[in-house]
């Protein structure tokens, strides 16, 4: 969420970022945002002028009784009772206020760092970093992965649909261990570099998802279980990052890094076509996450940092990959700026995304009150997160590049956790 002071002392500054999302009615809501917090300031400032009268007058009543002055005594007491009246008039007034502004703020995205590229969607993405070199072709023989996995005995879709439905995929024999292989090895390559493993919960509350932004943006697409009021994740950002919601850190304790494993749950509502074939785009699926909280000044090199980081792994993997820097009207509502990686399918001869680094700066850390002590006092920290990896489509694409008439051919990074070096048809 943004903060007051940013929208009223940067307002051109904010619309200019929000305008690279396209959003029409920015001022409008800032305006509004901004009169509502007056209005806030001054039924603060009326209550508390109350309070203080209320406090001063029964204060003086028992003076005026001891005096044996009962008739003025008695005045001030239906003052003081009047007073009462006023107060809880006003405390009303205010929590609608309060309520109000926080309907209007939470419209608000998080503003585009100066380096995202304006643009209306996808198609306007910047190539951040190509592919070096030619990308892999393969015979007219290759096959897409979805025909592979009933050739290798990788996945069955038809399963998912008796059990569940559609887009929940059902891993098989050395599916089911080559899906269990990439999670231990990217829990592995994450600890290595500094992360601390989690095992969060699957479902989460309305604050811990209001926290971190999936409410109330993405409503839609997330699972609700309606009589205990709980979320399935969509990802393991939100239980993660909410573990430090409401603290306040030491500069001592920064950076603080984050991973975990855990299924994900999305609906992909709308979601239809040749291109959600297969693993391509599903229900339920597997992904190991990483997060970081961190101090203002350094979360931009930590940023990078971390697409270093996704970046080593995919070129361990021996899977070809660009990263795309996304623009305004691309970008997840909460992020400030939002890397993209794509690996190259050669069967399918197109980009499958397969990982997302962004940073949410404060928008994030604003709703969590994470905050940690600076030597300017009581500072809110930047809170950034990504997929080191998703695993569905990270399967598809080591399936269709590495198809071999003999078999299909694990890289060396991954065969010792699999226990084999090639996956042979059943």
């Amino acid at each position: 969420m943004l903060l007051l002071t940013t929208l009223r002392q940067e307002k051109a500054t904010v619309l200019a970022g929000l305008a690279k999302r396209n959003l029409s009615n920015a001022e409008a809501i800032i305006d509004r945002v901004i009169a509502l917090d007056d209005r806030r300031k001054e039924l603060q400032t009326a209550n508390d002028a109350l309070l203080a009268e209320r406090n001063k007058l029964s204060d003086e009543i028992g003076d005026l009784f001891k005096s044996g002055r009962k008739d003025e005594a008695t005045a001030k007491r239906e003052r003081v009772n009047a007073i009462k009246d006023e107060v809880a008039a006003g405390e009303s007034d205010y929590a609608a206020v309060v309520a109000e502004l926080e309907a209007q703020l939470v419209q608000l995205p998080n503003v585009p760092h100066a380096l995202v590229p304006a643009g209306k969607d996808a198609e306007d993405n910047e190539v951040f970093r190509p592919h070096p070199g030619p990308l892999p072709t393969l015979g007219p023989d290759a096959k897409p992965h979805w025909e592979l996995a009933t050739t290798y005995g990788i996945f069955d879709l038809d399963l998912g649909v008796r059990t569940t439905g559609s887009g929940f995929p059902v891993f098989t024999g050395q599916g089911a261990r080559l899906a269990r292989s990439l999670v231990n090895l990217f829990l592995d390559y994450n600890t290595a570099a500094g992360y601390t493993e989690y095992q969060p919960p699957l479902l989460v509350n309305e604050d811990t998802a209001r926290a971190t932004g999936q409410l109330p943006d993405k409503e839609g697409q997330m699972y609700y279980v309606t009589q205990d009021d709980l979320y399935l994740i969509p990802t393991a950002e939100v239980p993660l990052t909410n573990l430090y919601r409401g603290e306040i850190v030491s500069p001592e304790q920064l950076p603080i890094q984050l991973t975990g494993y855990t299924p994900c749950f999305r609906r992909e509502a709308g979601s239809y076509g040749a291109h959600v074939r297969g693993l391509n785009r599903v229900h339920q699926f597997d992904k190991v996450e990483i997060v970081e909280i961190v101090q203002p000044e350094t979360s931009y090199d930590r940023l990078h940092a971390m697409v270093e980081h996704v970046a080593g792994l995919l070129t361990a993997l021996g899977l070809p990959f660009r990263i795309l820097r996304l623009c305004g009207g691309d970008m997840g509502f909460t992020s400030a700026m939002t890397f993209d990686f794509e690996v190259w399918s050669a069967a399918q001869e197109r980009w499958l995304e397969v990982s997302s680094v962004s940073n949410f700066e404060t928008f994030q850390s604003n709703r969590l009150k994470l905050r940690y002590r600076s030597e300017n006092g009581i500072q809110l920290t930047h809170t950034l997160n990504g997929s080191a990896l998703a695993l569905p489509r990270i399967i598809a694409a080591l399936l269709e590049n590495n198809q071999t008439p003999a078999g299909i051919l694990m890289p060396a990074i991954l065969q010792p956790y699999l226990g084999k070096e090639m996956l042979l048809p059943v």
